[in-house]
């Protein structure tokens, strides 16, 4: 099949006049869709097959179609293909490439398939790679994480709440905060990876195909497991997009509060952790300098990739039932969230596994004030409701800030005189390690249930494989 008018499109046949150069220069996408070659080469080769099965080819035809598909994306791999004038888009483009390989055949291709179901089955044939791949950078990051823990089990830290020191914890404990919610991340990926995999193919421009095509036999041979309801709902459910853009801003957002919390305690004003150098940069003026770029590269990338998110759900809120062009706006943000995150996350993975803890330095930031919990939680055990433990400690904390002493410099007259409750064994709780082995509960701070979940992080990671 050879392009009767040069320069055209394959939809010519309808027109007299040729595309104005300014609606080609807005509505033609191969620029960015060329990415899709592999995944419609694929479904292409897999939707001839389906044809030859129904009748519509004879399997000689099939096998002509298949071999010259399988040149074409050879092309794609080696940096041969040539674009040429009437190639709107990546369909377009293979489409006319295979007619010049094998001739007229190549026009059977398309019988009962349309661009909308086309590119609706190629775009979810891509994103399940892509969610799949981003999910190996996940992994990668929580098992990084997971090692850093396996170190800092009984390192102790300033924990803290409103930016305000709170009460001491481990390191460990810090890190698996983030190995967690990693977690979810990674849950929420593996549901778009199902939702993706449902195969349009066989749905036509919006009505469905008259011929019978085995859908679920074809859907099963591009690596789909399902098949779409309604042809209607196929051609435009971008639901799929949104999910997988909705799974990696939340994602996003997650790397940003690690890269913050990263961020304050590399700075020289805290000093709990030393970013390895080279995922720093320096100043052009300042020799002294070492910046945290990767970090804060993090907390950009998560605007960028939420802004994805909020442009498509705008562009998809007005549109009406079935394909509009609009839906060319699905593929840019999808191809650049996914290439946010396969930049993103390698780099971060590299911060973790590199970077030191200072032990020293996060003992002398706990001060004792952090530990006014655990003297109410001494009166609990003395038989005094909380909330009045509570107005209790506090005016302890008081006198502590009015005298310029710590709690645990307080005599035992001047506690006596804020409560007769207060004994000698008060001095005991002014312990930073004893705090924080008391508080023992599954999900909490204490070696022993720290280590408990570390041993169900190895557990969840091992499932994931």
């Amino acid at each position: 099949m050879t392009d009767p008018q040069p320069g055209k499109t394959l939809w010519a046949g309808r027109y007299e006049a040729q595309a104005a150069d300014s609606l080609r220069k807005l509505s033609d996408s191969l620029s960015f869709d060329k990415r899709l070659y592999a995944s419609d080469i694929v479904c292409s080769i897999a939707y001839a097959r389906a044809l030859a099965r129904a009748g519509i080819l004879t399997p000689q035809e099939a096998d002509t179609l298949a071999n010259g598909l399988a040149e074409v994306q050879k092309e794609f791999e080696n940096g041969r293909f040539v674009p040429a004038p009437g190639d709107e888009d990546i369909h377009t483009a293979v489409e006319r490439r295979l007619g010049e390989l094998v001739g007229a055949v190549a026009g059977k291709l398309h019988t009962g398939r349309s661009r909308n179901d086309q590119v609706a089955t190629d775009t979810r044939h891509w994103q399940r790679r892509a969610v799949e791949a981003v999910t190996a950078h996940v992994l990668a990051l929580q098992q990084a994480l997971l090692n850093q823990a396996r170190q800092h089990v009984e390192t102790l830290m300033p924990g803290y709440t409103h930016v305000r020191a709170a009460q001491p914890i481990t390191a460990a404990h810090w890190l698996l905060s983030y190995f967690w919610m990693l977690a979810r991340d990674v849950k929420r990926l593996d549901a778009c990876r199902e939702s993706t995999l449902i195969s349009p193919l066989g749905s036509g421009a919006l009505a469905g195909t008259p011929y019978p095509i085995d859908r679920m036999a074809l859907a099963q041979s591009m690596g789909f497991t399902g098949i779409t309801e309604n042809s209607l709902d196929a051609v435009s459910d971008r639901d799929f997009i949104v999910e997988f853009l909705s799974a990696a801003a939340l994602l996003a957002v997650h790397l940003s509060r690690f890269a913050e919390d990263a961020i304050l305690y590399s700075s020289p004003q805290y000093g709990f952790i030393h970013i390895d150098e080279r995922f720093t940069t320096g100043s052009s003026l300042m020799p002294q300098k070492q910046n945290p770029d990767a970090l804060e590269m993090a907390r950009g990338k998560a605007g960028r990739i939420a802004g994805h998110l909020s442009g498509l759900l705008n562009t998809l809120k007005g549109l009406p039932s079935t394909y509009n062009k609009d839906l060319q706006e699905d593929k840019e943000p999808l191809f650049d969230t996914v290439d946010t995150l396969e930049t993103l996350l390698p780099a971060l993975t590299g911060v973790i596994e590199t970077m030191t803890f200072d032990p020293a330095k996060m003992l002398a930031a706990l001060d004792e004030g952090m530990l006014a919990t655990d003297v109410a939680d001494y009166l609990v055990n003395k038989g005094v409701p909380f909330r009045e433990a509570h107005g209790i400690v506090g005016r302890a904390v008081r006198h502590s800030l009015e005298t310029n002493r710590p709690l645990s410099k307080l005599t035992l007259d001047e506690y006596h005189a804020i409560s007769p409750v207060f004994d000698s064994d008060v001095y005991a709780v002014f312990d930073f390690a004893r705090s924080v082995a008391r508080r023992k509960a599954p999900g909490g701070t204490a070696p022993e249930a720290v280590r408990e979940q570390m041993r169900q992080a190895e557990s969840w990671l091992s499932r994931q494989k």
